[in-house]
């Protein structure tokens, strides 16, 4: 396809996935913190958002979080237990629009021995799956060698798996961990 100008217009690759999980890198856990010792701060609900009836963790996500995830330029997808609750409560807690979900297959007995065995997160599998070969970011409290090692072997695209510290959350060096390796996906 030609524009008016004459030059070729290219199909842009698609973004990267981030994969994101909601207890430990959003809802800090498990202290004592490192960056808070003295006790997890927490943050209003978001103006116009009533708080009743909410989870009451919801309130140490750093709604200031949502601007930096949505600027890593990536495809930002729920990769959480909290399924759809995400995008009710969370998305909106961080100023985000509604978000894709990975919807957790059932787990096979094959799966769950091999889980046994290896000690592969339960996660691993399905969000190789949902990649199928695009490049992704993992960012959980949860993984382990054990997932990287699985997903070297079963994934034809790059891919960063990045534990995140439960009693501190996202940090500003995790946030620079995901830049330098995005960074380094540039052409």
């Amino acid at each position: 396809m030609t524009t008016e100008q004459g030059t070729r217009r290219r199909n842009p690759s698609p973004l990267p996935l981030l994969f994101l999980d909601v207890d430990g890198p959003l809802i800090p856990f498990g202290g004592p913190s490192t960056r808070h010792p003295e006790g997890y701060p927490t943050y209003l609900p978001p103006a116009g958002r009533p708080d009743e009836g909410m989870n009451p963790l919801l309130a140490r996500i750093d709604p200031g979080l949502g601007p930096r995830l949505a600027a890593t330029g990536c495809e930002l997808v729920w990769a959480t237990t909290w399924m759809d609750d995400a995008n009710a409560y969370v998305a909106p807690w961080l100023g985000l629009p509604e978000l894709p979900v990975v919807f957790w297959p059932d787990e096979t007995d094959e799966d769950m021995a091999e889980r046994e065995r290896t000690g592969l997160h339960w996660k691993t599998r399905p969000l190789v799956a949902r990649a199928a070969g695009r490049p992704f970011v993992w960012v959980d409290d949860e993984i382990t060698g054990a997932d990287r090692a699985w997903v070297a072997a079963h994934h034809a695209g790059r891919a960063l798996l990045h534990r995140v510290d439960p009693r501190d959350g996202l940090t500003d060096a995790d946030f620079g961990a995901l830049v330098e390796w995005l960074d380094g996906l540039a052409p």
